[in-house]
């Protein structure tokens, strides 16, 4: 099996089950259509695609592809197949199994949503690119339309482009690249990169223009607008230059966890700015934490990465630009420098 960059974790989105009523009068079956319909939009369409046909970007790094089911029509599969497939996954494959996120009647929907709407039907679903998901008026992207789909490789030299296109281009590297990547390329460049891949590209779009800055319509990319605090003393300052260049990735910049990647996070990353949580938290807590990371979640230990003082200098930052931490008893707990932690 091929997977590629952020794939992997991706391939299994998270939420919470909503059961699904056992009655099968006519209403009640068409909102269990509708259910089976707004699962596969959260967990499926990510590889199968919104109209099951398997035409996605994250398709073209995965081998063996993803199920096109509107190729099914002549020879469907067992529906009690179907089922066992998303009940257990396929191993050796990107299809993983959601018995232990979806219940047995959210399965049962979702197989028969896929099977009614993609197999028998080939309808073409619902579009993603809707006012509801946070995209009014996308026809304003029509000219990144060309890249999105990949009739104009996105490394076209300007010179090659036209003014229209030159325009389309800048748009889809403000607004699109964040889901359809790099859509095609003529040069695909070395299979293996000696940078981090674990960061955000730099030196691209956004340091030109501030996130989605000509459409406005992007849900998670105002989250990624590094606040402005004045006053900061040199620590802060040392700490907000840490923080936007390795926390912010999943953090976001504004430390909501609110961005593309920590959408897509589960469990979601910490929201910094919740009083809920940062009211308890004291400065020792938090070094701790960003020391030796949180099991069972994609929060690593930093220890390794960061020294005592920097870690001190993120934890000044988070102090001060986001929530205030837990005063009470600073002094009584004493103050567990990073560097005489012990690791496990």
């Amino acid at each position: 099996m091929r997977l590629s960059g952020i794939l992997p974790w991706l391939l299994a989105l998270v939420l919470l089950p909503v059961p699904v009523p056992a009655d099968t009068t006519t209403g009640n079956a068409d909102a269990r259509h509708e259910r089976g319909r707004a699962i596969y939009n959260f967990r499926c369409y990510y590889c199968h695609g919104y109209s099951g046909n398997a035409r996605t970007l994250s398709a073209t790094f995965l081998d063996p592809p993803p199920r096109d089911f509107t190729a099914l029509r002549e020879n469907p599969p067992a529906r009690a197949k179907m089922i066992a497939v998303v009940q257990d996954g396929i191993p050796g494959t990107g299809m993983a199994g959601f018995g232990n996120i979806l219940s047995a009647e959210d399965i049962a929907a979702v197989v028969d949503f896929v099977r009614r709407e993609f197999i028998a039907a080939g309808r073409p679903n619902t579009r993603y690119h809707t006012a509801a998901n946070g995209w009014p008026d996308h026809e304003r992207y029509r000219p990144a339309y060309p890249f999105a789909t990949g009739e104009l490789p996105l490394d076209t030299p300007d010179d090659d482009l036209t003014g229209d296109q030159r325009r389309g281009k800048q748009l889809f590297l403000t607004s699109c690249i964040s889901c359809h990547d790099r859509a095609r390329v003529e040069n695909e460049g070395p299979l293996w990169e000696t940078s981090a891949v674990s960061y955000p590209r730099r030196h691209t779009c956004c340091d030109t223009y501030p996130p989605d800055a000509i459409s406005g319509a992007s849900v998670y990319a105002r989250h990624d607008v590094q606040p402005r605090i004045p006053g900061l003393d040199e620590q802060q300052r040392q700490g907000e230059a840490l923080f936007q260049a390795n926390c912010a990735f999943c953090h976001a910049a504004d430390g909501t966890g609110r961005n593309w990647i920590g959408s897509f996070l589960e469990p979601h990353p910490r929201d910094l700015t919740d009083p809920a949580f940062m009211q308890n938290l004291t400065p020792a807590q938090l070094r701790r934490i960003i020391a030796e990371g949180v099991p069972n979640t994609t929060m690593p230990a930093w220890r390794d990465v960061l020294d005592a003082d920097q870690i001190d200098a993120i934890v000044a930052y988070i102090d001060r630009a986001f929530h205030p931490l837990a005063r009470e008893n600073r002094e009584s707990e004493g103050i567990v420098r990073v560097d005489e932690v012990k690791g496990p």
